[in-house]
């Protein structure tokens, strides 16, 4: 593939990934909070918990999505100038 054509997708993926993320993180904090249960639960560490979980996968897709930049723009024995 073209570098251009490649380059293009990989920020397609990022940005929808991006925003699909931003989406599930806005829903996951205005969401309503639920009442403590008569077992004494913790709602606020409930919600904390279940905000981190949420942005969870948005570290992991961000750590992913710079190491295949790094991949993708790698320079191979093939691009490199001869000496």
């Amino acid at each position: 593939m073209r570098v251009l054509l490649t380059t293009a997708i990989f920020w397609l993926a990022a940005l929808s990934s991006a925003a699909a993320q931003v989406m599930i993180l806005r829903s996951a904090i205005l969401s309503a909070p639920q009442t403590a249960s008569a077992e004494g639960s913790r709602p606020a560490l409930r919600r904390a918990l279940e905000i981190a979980w949420a942005g969870l996968p948005g570290i992991a897709l961000a750590v992913l999505f710079v190491f295949t930049w790094r991949a993708m723009h790698a320079a191979s024995p093939i691009t490199l100038p001869p000496r």
